[in-house]
């Protein structure tokens, strides 16, 4: 983004009326925005719009900017941690590897007062999903005291494996259930992203109502296309969002799209869609 349509950005974001704002921060959902979708906005820039929307929390951060966003009283509530894609949970080869690096992502986020790492359960490659859940089980068992005495959670993400993520093996809400249950800790829950398992599954609002208690965070865009979340897309998500703050959700919910629009009208709209 050049200089001049960062000011047209930040005038934009400026007329947004006072009420507008309010109401946003007047929500029963704490919001948070990936910050890989809006990359070409100068991380200064973006976290003054965001905290003019009400937006209280920022995803996939570079610990370099975390004082930015907490100059705006903006929480880097997600931030990366644990495994790729394909190599993570599931493998056991990889569990003294994986182990290094969460007790590593642990304890940075533990002393910036980082409240989320995300990590991963990695590709299939042909594995049954009980022998994937025992694994992630014997894995994260490794580190879920760590996590605890740190006041810190491990968020796994359930992925699709239809459009996105190839192979990925926790592409169903079960599966990373079977795995949090399991595992019994308020440290290792879900990153339940509605957007991959829309495409998965459906049924969101009845999935989240029956698992809430396994679920840290979430991530939503549109479905199809992974784009706004307006009415070109297929789901309704200001009913999702109610019926999330109807179970008293106490952790973020994330704007996770790729805006094909000025991204930050795009986000605006899509904050005032989820402020219920």
């Amino acid at each position: 983004m050049t200089r001049r349509n960062a000011l047209k950005a930040g005038a934009a974001v400026a007329l947004i009326p006072a009420s507008v704002r309010a109401a946003a921060s007047a929500g029963r959902l704490k919001q948070s925005l990936a910050r890989w979708c809006y990359a070409k906005i100068p991380i200064e820039d973006l976290c003054r719009a965001a905290a003019d929307m009400g937006i209280t929390g920022m995803d996939l951060v570079a610990p370099e900017d975390w004082p930015v966003l907490r100059k705006y009283g903006i929480t880097p509530c997600m931030v990366q941690g644990v495994g790729t894609f394909n190599d993570a949970w599931n493998n056991k080869a990889l569990h003294d590897k994986l182990e290094e690096q969460a007790r590593t992502s642990i304890i940075r986020a533990a002393d910036a007062k980082v409240p989320n790492v995300i990590t991963l359960f990695g590709a299939r490659r042909g594995m049954s999903d009980q022998e994937g859940i025992d694994n992630c089980i014997t894995g994260l068992n490794r580190v879920k005291k760590f996590a605890e005495d740190h006041g810190v959670t491990l968020c796994i993400e359930l992925l699709n494996s239809k459009v996105d993520h190839k192979d990925y093996q926790g592409d169903h809400t079960s599966f990373g259930v079977a795995v949090v249950k399991a595992v019994d800790s308020p440290r290792v829950k879900l990153l339940y992203d509605a957007y991959h398992m829309q495409i998965m599954e459906g049924d969101l609002i009845r999935t989240i109502r029956d698992n809430i208690q396994y679920i840290a965070h979430f991530h939503v865009a549109g479905v199809p296309g992974r784009h706004e979340i307006d009415d070109t897309q297929e789901v309704q998500w200001r009913t999702v969002a109610k019926a999330i703050a109807d179970l008293n959700f106490q952790g973020y919910i994330a704007q996770e799209f790729a805006p094909t629009r000025d991204p930050l009208t795009s986000l605006k709209q899509a904050v005032e869609l989820l402020t219920v």
